[in-house]
């Protein structure tokens, strides 16, 4: 079942908010997502608990 999650952060690029939708039924996972502004790549990082609950999204430079 597909369970997304809002997520309001910045990006660690260019500093502008950000909006994703974090799927909790895939579980803890470390993908790239673009920058919808700058377009520079972030790594995302999601950590999930055995309930499918976000613990945790936190956003990073990648390759920076």
């Amino acid at each position: 079942l597909l369970t997304l999650h809002p997520v309001e952060d910045a990006c660690p690029w260019c500093g502008e908010p950000l909006e994703l939708s974090v799927d909790a039924s895939a579980g803890s996972a470390d993908y790239v997502e673009d920058c919808q502004v700058c377009c520079a790549p972030i790594l995302v990082r999601v950590r999930i608990d055995d309930a499918s609950q976000v613990l945790s999204v936190h956003l990073e430079r990648e390759g920076g």
